[in-house]
């Protein structure tokens, strides 16, 4: 009995966005009385998430990744390296899976300050994934929702991921760890080498197709290719794609509930940065672009509320979860605050920063509203 309790309470830790997702879907599809029609758009996200997600559990499974991490294992420097990893990784391969690749190498490590660097990682992934589509499931939803041109979306995005890596940067230098055992990781194999030149493929495939240079259709090598060669790389994240499934029909019926459109770009930003505090920010970008057309302040405002409550931003989760299931952890009750408050120093920095830039961007041309 009470090993059964256990695993469900498991299962709802670990699944509380799917579950989450899926209440809402059934209550407001009862409560409309009618089920949620799903566009042509809504679909392509999909696609591309789920096309994203095995190129990336290819090159993870190559070990081309976890050989490029470990590298920064030598010499000095080590918060300032592992921090830039972070962010700059998650730039291409998403915040999430960044994480999934750090964090572990970071807690590997017998260096002190462990628990600010894990920290200060999560806040560099949130940072650096949203400076490009690709970076997060936010991103890539509100980019391909809204029809964007990626350069206009980096250039709208560039003062918040510039602005925290400065930031990370400067405090990185102060944080003192001292390694007292470097192990290096032993370099792929040869067949592993050819892995990741096949998934380093599709993931250009893959990333074409989000920039509108190949037709969505190519995603489709990137399953063909898994389900025939390498089915390793199917084992993704589905309960996430599903938990998207749900939240394109729940902001669907939300959107008919929701009379007034909301219009001022200050509401969007202030709304869906706290919104994302709760539900965080994915399900947060799917709701409140079913009902506003200023993609700009849903985009500062998304990102910002991924930063804050370990449930602003999944990558908070991954980065919480591993830190406190680790076998040399200590002290977790101060871990968890620290984590909370610095990631609310950075939850206000966000706020302080959107409506500075947004002043100063009023006369420049690339203005965001």
């Amino acid at each position: 009995m009470l090993k059964n309790q256990s695993v469900l309470i498991d299962f709802i830790l670990k699944e509380w966005l799917l579950i989450v997702s899926a209440a809402g879907f059934v209550i407001v599809s009862i409560y409309t009385g009618r089920f949620p029609a799903y566009s042509m758009r809504e679909a392509e996200v999909l696609l591309i998430l789920f096309v994203l997600f095995i190129s990336v559990q290819g090159l993870q499974n190559s070990g081309f990744i976890s050989e490029v991490s470990a590298k920064m294992e030598k010499g000095g420097f080590i918060p300032l390296k592992l921090i830039s990893a972070a962010f700059f990784l998650s730039m291409f391969i998403t915040n999430d899976a960044a994480l999934i690749i750090i964090v572990p190498l970071t807690l590997s490590l017998n260096i002190d300050r462990r628990d600010i660097i894990v920290i200060l990682e999560a806040l560099a992934a949130n940072a650096g994934s949203a400076l490009t589509p690709l970076g997060n499931p936010q991103n890539l939803f509100i980019y391909w929702f809204y029809n964007l041109d990626p350069i206009r979306f980096i250039v709208v995005m560039a003062p918040f991921a510039l602005s925290f890596f400065v930031l990370l940067l400067i405090v990185s230098f102060y944080i003192k760890a001292n390694i007292k055992d470097n192990a290096v990781t032993a370099a792929p194999e040869r067949s592993h080498i050819k892995m990741a030149l096949i998934y380093g493929i599709l993931f250009i495939i893959v990333l074409l197709s989000v920039l509108h240079v190949l037709p969505i259709e190519s995603c489709f090598i990137v399953i063909a290719y898994g389900v025939i060669f390498d089915r390793r790389s199917l084992r993704i994240d589905y309960s996430l794609l599903v938990s998207f499934f749900f939240f394109f029909g729940l902001a669907n019926g939300m959107k008919l509930l929701l009379a007034s459109e909301i219009q001022h770009s200050g509401h969007v930003f202030l709304f869906s940065a706290l919104a994302s505090q709760f539900i965080s920010n994915v399900p947060v970008a799917l709701l409140f672009s079913k009902f506003t057309s200023n993609w700009q302040a849903l985009l500062w405002g998304s990102n910002a509320g991924g930063f804050g409550s370990l449930f602003g931003s999944l990558a908070n989760l991954i980065a919480y979860r591993f830190y406190i299931t680790h076998r040399d952890s200590d002290n977790i009750m101060r871990f968890s605050v620290k984590f909370i408050v610095l990631g609310y120093i950075a939850f206000f920095m966000a706020f302080a920063l959107y409506f500075i830039v947004s002043e100063f961007q009023k006369d420049n041309i690339f203005q965001l509203f």
